[in-house]
């Protein structure tokens, strides 16, 4: 009698280990930048400064973009990840989560596939993200070897 073996964790943990899936066997949402349009549009709205949009497809298996922006103060920070999160519910997205939203210098809203982190100046350039994720990091891939004639 065989049965499968059974990994702990949620779908996203398994997702997480397995890694990255190709553009060309995962199935993206089409709705995903209908999203990205409203969540820049919102930052914009509340007046976030430095909006940073990072294409991750193909890269992490997490999500397929990185929204990252500044704010000010915490009670700024909070009120745009609310007016996300209500923007996002009112065209269909229900499944927001939001975490560090009651007053600190980071908070993270996992819309799926979209993350938005959104960030007081010194802890935006303490994290670095755009360093960690920035497509400058890419290494290109080796061009073969030329024989020296």
């Amino acid at each position: 009698m065989g049965s499968a073996v059974q990994v702990p964790g949620t779908p996203r943990k398994k997702a997480a280990v397995a890694g990255p899936v190709s553009t060309e066997t995962r199935e993206a949402d089409p709705r995903v930048e209908q999203f990205l349009d409203i969540i820049t549009t919102s930052l914009e709205d509340d007046k976030a400064e430095d909006i940073v949009v990072i294409d991750l497809t193909g890269r992490a298996s997490f999500a397929d973009r990185m929204v990252i922006a500044t704010g000010i103060a915490d009670r700024q920070i909070a009120a745009m990840a609310a007016h996300i999160d209500r923007k996002l519910g009112e065209v269909g997205h229900k499944r927001v989560r939001t975490e560090g939203a009651s007053g600190s210098d980071w908070v993270l809203l996992d819309a799926g596939d979209i993350v938005v982190h959104l960030f007081k100046a010194e802890a935006r350039a303490l994290y670095g993200l755009e360093r960690m994720w920035g497509a400058d990091l890419d290494v290109p891939p080796e061009a073969p070897a030329t024989p020296v004639e």
